[in-house]
Parts: structure tokens; C-alpha cells; sequence
């Protein structure tokens, strides 16, 4: 069983200057309990290098690690698992090249898209954005906490939350019916980054626990 609770996401423009290594260090040490290499401007020597480190440093935690959209890249360096978004490759092959060991999770902005990806046989969904967010502007409208709980109901699979997420709605998002919160800025950009995961590792625990 996964724990979604902390799905940490790198983003170098965010990190103030910090390696994805330094920050990743920090949050695992806070709780993240999954972490996601999301790079798009990279060599792919280069993005080999660094998620090879990352899986190292996820794998010594216990807890999985995923590449987002880059499949060569995550069978390169043995990583937990693969995202892939409505414009990347499709589940079902992402599925297919993979391994039936390994994890596949969906981007989804809707019910619809949900559905379909829980029918192409993926471990989770990230659904979102849930709130309006800088870190991707060319995302789809919010959902809304609305949207995501209709998701939440609909498909048997995980659902992870994104856009948008931080201390102040994290656990209006848990209430919602969300297994976890996915993050970028909120632990990436925050000056103390093995702090703030913490804290919102814990809203999200005692969310749960309500």
C-alpha cells in the first residue's frame, strides 16, 4: 500500500537556486512520502543523472519515486513509476513499456478523464487543479473541491490533489476525499523546505484523521 499523502514534485525555477537533491533531502526528511522528478528543459544526460540520484535518495527512504511524462527516463534509472499527462504518452502504453510492476499515474482536469484512466489501468490520478496556480499557466480551470470530491466518489482507484495546495487548504482537500496532496511551489519555493513539508504532512495526517 502507497501512502499518498505528501507528493512532492521538483521544479528547478522554484528552488531558489537549490539543487533537486537538496530540496528532495529536505522534504523527505519532513514526510513527503512520494516524490516525483518533473523536469522539462533538461539534457536527458543530464535528467538521467539527477533521477538516478533522486531514486537513490527515495529508495533509502522506503517511499516510491516517480518521473513525470519521461518513460525513457524512469526505465533508465528503475524508477517506482511514471505520470503521465492527457498530452503524453498514452496509460495504456506508458503501462505497456513499464512493467505490470510498476506504478502509472494520470493528470485529469475531469470526471470524464478520470474514468478513462482508471479504464486504462492506472495505480492513481492526479486531479486538478484544484485551486487556480502559478506553477503551471496553461492549466485547465480549477475543479474546485466540488469537482475534486465528485472524482473522489466516482473512481476506486487513488486520488491525488493538485494546483494550487498549500497549509491553508490542504485539508479541505483531504475532506474532500483526497488520498494526498501533490505539491510543487508550496515545498519547492518555501525558504525552510524540510519545515514546511512537515507541516503539511501534518494537516494532511490529522485531516485524515478526522
Amino acid at each position: 500500500m502507497i501512502d499518498w499523502s505528501l507528493y512532492v514534485i521538483t521544479d528547478a525555477k522554484l528552488s531558489r537556486g537549490r539543487s533537486h537533491l537538496e530540496v528532495i533531502r529536505a522534504a523527505i526528511a519532513g514526510g513527503a512520502t512520494v516524490v516525483q522528478y518533473r523536469e522539462k528543459e533538461g539534457t536527458t544526460r543530464q535528467m538521467i543523472g539527477e533521477a538516478r540520484a533522486l531514486r537513490e535518495l527515495a529508495r533509502q527512504a522506503g517511499i516510491p519515486f516517480i518521473v513525470n511524462d519521461r518513460v525513457d527516463i524512469a526505465l533508465a534509472v528503475d524508477a517506482d513509476g511514471v505520470h503521465v499527462g492527457q498530452d503524453d504518452m498514452p496509460a495504456p502504453l506508458a503501462r505497456k513499456l513499464m512493467g505490470p510492476g510498476k506504478i502509472v499515474g494520470v493528470s485529469v482536469d475531469n470526471l470524464e478523464q478520470a474514468l478513462q484512466a482508471e479504464e486504462d489501468g492506472a495505480d492513481y490520478v492526479g486531479a486538478g487543479p484544484i485551486f487556480a496556480t502559478p506553477t503551471k499557466p496553461d492549466a485547465a480551470p480549477p475543479i474546485g473541491l466540488e469537482g475534486l470530491a465528485e472524482i473522489c466518489r466516482r473512481v476506486s482507484i487513488p486520488v491525488v490533489a493538485i494546483g494550487g495546495i498549500n497549509e491553508r487548504n490542504a485539508a479541505a482537500v483531504i475532506a474532500a476525499g483526497a488520498a494526498g496532496v501533490a505539491v510543487v511551489s508550496a515545498i519547492v519555493a518555501a525558504p525552510d523546505v524540510e519545515a514546511a513539508a512537515r507541516r503539511l504532512r501534518e494537516i494532511t495526517d490529522t485531516a485524515r484523521a478526522r
